[in-house]
């Protein structure tokens, strides 16, 4: 194998992954069929039927799209990429916070005053640092597939991605700008009491060491408490609409002073967020809200830049973590991240060494701004917006302590599939339907390979939810037990597909994309009202698994919808879940409790069923009625 030992050793793998594919298109529609069927009337799926067969005849239009696509395959590195990544991001309008971003949270950290901060703050400073440093040697080994069809190499072309990325706000859709590594930034910006400071991390060719980093931010920290001049709360503008950002943004640029203050935050390579404390209990739930939107205006909602791909949150009261802007790189890369710097943090011991060498440094530049009444006006409007989000957002962070992953690896199942028949479980209960479900599946196994979609509310799920939830009882535990197994095993199938490059989601989307670019009328199987419901993810689901003690969190992405992330661990999962509360259909708690309630009862299902099978002399009768076994 010298190629890998190649890639391992200098972390470039792109040229050496197979691309993407393009899935066969009668394979693509049949599978679009069936996961939707069971999921609208009767007569709309008849409808729907008649449509895709038109859509797929032979010589049709279907066929036409296939071969672009399969020559633009030819022609790029990987076909999906721009669609997906326009599709998924950059043309969306909404506020990064909450609805795009997704948050890291920390442990509460033990502060006992400011210094401990600044002091940890610092330290992480120079874990990014160290970071950046191996992905600019590319020196980070490369990630091997775990799960499903494990062993197989990964793509690592995200990290490369990490600090040296920028989404710009456009009017109708956003860039996402990558300086080349050559470029690198040497500055992180401080937001201090919605305040931004330029902190260089190299002073004469030299990297400042963890003392003097500590001795900028104490700088930071003290100017700007001692600012007068009340600066306007520039990073408001960030969190609003991306259409309301990029008009803000060119009213701003008109003036050379905002140029250069914005081209210093554009160009920098994270941002490193000082909040002050929150006043809520530093409970997994509030700690998550903190990451997601910062409380809003009157708390530290102000004191972020969510252009940046990278926010390094410390909150003076212990509450930290990460924010990311998910354009650039998946969850994974962020949660790699997330655990190199915790590590760093723990090794690092905690009392510096004064260092001998201590050189006297410029203090950081705060950024200036020029701000006229109407530029304070959208600052204004922005914040606003920004409370309504944060009033609007319904977290609830659970964990299940009953059993965790080591327990459903003794039901020979994959731990994803059986959580996510869970989560269908606990919709069921919650709705009485089931619904359009996205689990993101990593396509990392090819050249710049991101994600497609895993479609877990299959018909599988449908029969093994209503199993469990038949008010007459007329299922036997031997029944629930076969469904289960083919609802874990439809499950575990459309994962591997999907991971595979044979998902529906992109193929469909690149269909749609081709017909534009040859100015063709839209397909009809593309304004049909099935194709719309089954975009619209009610269930946005993602196993986002740490090995250090932390947690990832997102919102919806639809308003009448609920987030759902899980970190799956030995004895316990942790689930983030979101809603809006403008959303009367909607309630985490409520979604918490049917999904703690559905975990359970599978359990007792599961050792229900392995009691009887230990004890052949019973009934299958009697197995319904057989003692639950040890937990």
């Amino acid at each position: 194998m010298p190629i890998l030992e190649k890639q391992a050793a200098d972390g470039r793998d792109s040229q050496v992954l197979p691309k993407v594919p393009v899935p066969p298109l009668t394979q693509t529609l049949d599978m679009y069929l069936k996961s939707v069927q069971h999921l609208v009337k009767e007569e709309q799926f008849k409808k729907t039927k008649a449509i895709v067969e038109k859509f797929g005849a032979p010589g049709g239009v279907g066929e036409a799209l296939q071969r672009k696509l399969l020559k633009r395959r030819e022609k790029t590195t990987n076909w999906v990429y721009d669609y997906w990544l326009e599709d998924m991001y950059l043309n969306n309008r909404l506020p990064l916070p909450v609805n795009s971003s997704p948050a890291m949270v920390f442990p509460k950290q033990p502060f006992r005053d400011r210094t401990d901060a600044l002091r940890f703050a610092a330290r992480l400073i120079c874990g990014v640092l160290e970071y950046k440093a191996l992905i600019d040697k590319r020196a980070l080994p490369v990630d091997f597939a775990r799960g499903q069809l494990a062993g197989t190499p990964l793509c690592m072309e995200q990290y490369y991605r990490l600090f040296t990325s920028y989404r710009y706000p456009g009017l109708k859709t956003d860039t996402l700008r990558v300086n080349a590594a050559s470029k690198a930034p040497e500055h992180v910006i401080v937001a201090c009491k919605n305040q931004f400071f330029v902190l260089d991390v190299v002073a004469n060719d030299k990297q400042l060491s963890e003392v003097e980093i500590l001795g900028q931010l104490e700088k930071i920290m003290k100017t700007s408490e001692n600012s007068k001049d009340g600066c306007p709360p520039m990073g408001l503008l960030t969190s609003d609409g991306r259409t309301e950002w990029a008009r803000a943004r060119e009213a701003l640029t008109r003036d050379q002073v905002n140029r250069d203050s914005l081209s210093l935050i554009e160009n920098c390579l994270g941002v490193l967020c000082l909040d002050e404390p929150c006043g809520l209990q530093p409970n997994d739930t509030n700690r998550a809200l903190m990451m997601l939107h910062g409380g809003g205006a009157e708390k530290n909602g102000a004191n972020r830049w969510y252009d940046k791909s990278m926010q390094f949150i410390v909150g003076m009261d212990g509450i930290c973590g990460v924010v990311c802007e998910h354009s650039p790189f998946e969850g994974i890369v962020m949660v790699q991240c997330s655990e190199h710097l915790i590590k760093y943090i723990k090794k690092t011991p905690p009392e510096m060494v004064k260092s001998s060498s201590f050189r006297e440094l410029p203090p950081p530049r705060r950024l200036q701004w020029k701000c006229d009444h109407q530029t304070q006006a959208l600052i204004e409007a922005a914040g606003h917006r920004l409370q309504r989000l944060v009033d609007n957002l319904d977290m609830d962070v659970f964990t299940f302590k009953a059993y965790g992953k080591e327990y459903i690896k003794k039901q020979k199942v994959s731990p994803d599939a059986f959580i996510q028949v869970a989560m269908q479980l606990a919709f069921y209960k919650c709705r009485g339907r089931l619904v359009s479900t996205y689990e993101s599946a990593s396509i990392r196994r090819f050249q710049d390979g991101r994600v497609d979609n895993i479609r877990s509310a299959t018909p599988e799920a449908l029969a093994f939810v209503k199993s469990m939830t038949d008010e007459r009882d007329t299922f036997s535990d031997l029944e629930k037990m076969k469904r289960l197994k083919e609802s874990i095993n439809a499950q575990t199938n459309y994962t591997i597909a999907a991971i595979s490059g044979m998902g529906i989601d992109n193929h469909l989307l690149g269909l749609l994309r081709s017909a534009k670019e040859l100015n063709m009328e839209k397909p009809e199987i593309f304004s049909d009202e099935t194709y719309v419901t089954s975009n619209h993810f009610i269930l946005s689901t993602s196993q986002v698994p740490t090995t250090e003690e932390m947690f990832c969190c997102y919102g919806p992405v639809v308003p009448n919808g609920y987030g759902a992330c899980y970190n799956p661990q030995s004895d316990h999962i942790i689930f983030c879940v979101s809603s809006f509360w403008e959303d009367t259909e909607t309630s985490s708690a409520v979604f918490v409790s049917a999904l703690n309630e559905g975990l359970l009862e599978i359990r007792e299902l599961c050792n229900r069923s392995s009691a009887a099978v230990s004890k052949p002399a019973d009934s299958s009768q009697g197995a319904s009625h057989a003692p639950k076994s040890g937990k």
